[in-house]
């Protein structure tokens, strides 16, 4: 893949998150399957924030899914990288005005207590590294306008990320059954999302063992303090209008996302 069309699809995403105004597909640059060419402008896109000042301070997972990925027509998960101005805690406000199409998703968010560098990573490697869990509701947003994506926009566009409101209590992994975790997703106090661990490709540590092993290939491995967004529960929700998004994770606790009006 030429570096110019790379450099081509990373300004115009950059443009697009600047102005506000979303952007074509930029499918157009990279085609719709090539996935190394799609990474290689995420990097770009994120080395950009970072050398503005951004940190980053973990990972999201996305299509996690069956249902998703088929309308995607992939059958793996894809990543983003998290950055230190995306996060949000417990009650705190999140600026509206920050998004351009954003909708609410319910997660169970893993912080690492050590890293994960070891190639093939197993389920217990990861339970062992995670030092504890928390809810967390993830909003998504495209900078790819109406949301017509191919697997190269998502990926590009850093998995689609938005922002993150982590709960404020820890809760160790130790005896939860994550697979089990049940999950409501509420607008307003309407309950608007229902799911539960098992839709996340089986069990939301069944999709972090992924990305350890991911970023491990990739030699950029997972280290201790990372957030890591495990992936969706349930259907996401779309935002069109402020208002509290509160999430309730069985056994885990509760989050809520309290997006008003308001300058990012």
């Amino acid at each position: 893949m030429s570096t110019n069309l790379i450099a081509a699809a990373a300004d115009r995403l950059r443009l697009a998150d600047e102005t506000g105004r979303a952007a074509a597909p930029v499918r157009e640059f990279l085609g719709e399957n090539d996935l190394d060419a799609a990474y290689a402008v995420q990097r770009e896109v994120i080395g950009a924030r970072v050398g503005a000042g951004a940190r980053v301070v973990g990972a999201k997972i996305g299509l996690t899914a069956p249902v998703v990925q088929q309308q995607f027509g992939v059958f793996q998960p894809d990543f983003g990288i998290l950055l230190d101005d995306m996060m949000y805690g417990h009650g705190e406000t999140v600026p509206y005005s920050r998004f351009l199409q954003p909708r609410a998703e319910g997660e169970i968010a893993f912080v690492l207590g050590r890293d994960i560098d070891v190639p093939g990573a197993t389920v217990a490697e990861v339970l062992r590294a995670t030092d504890f869990v928390l809810p967390a509701v993830e909003i998504v947003d495209s900078r790819i306008a109406n949301w017509d994506l191919t697997i190269t926009d998502t990926v590009a566009d850093n998995a689609s990320s938005g922002a993150v409101v982590l709960g404020a209590t820890p809760v160790a992994p130790t005896g939860l059954d994550l697979a089990r975790t049940g999950m409501v997703l509420e607008r307003d106090g309407e309950p608007v999302s229902f799911g539960a661990g098992h839709a996340c490709l089986g069990s939301p540590v069944v999709a972090v063992t992924w990305l350890a092993r991911e970023f491990a290939r990739r030699g950029q491995p997972l280290r201790a303090g990372d957030v890591i967004l495990s992936g969706a529960l349930g259907p996401m929700v779309p935002i069109t209008a402020p208002g509290t998004f509160r999430l309730r994770l069985d056994g885990i606790g509760e989050v809520d996302a309290v997006i008003e009006e308001g300058q990012p």
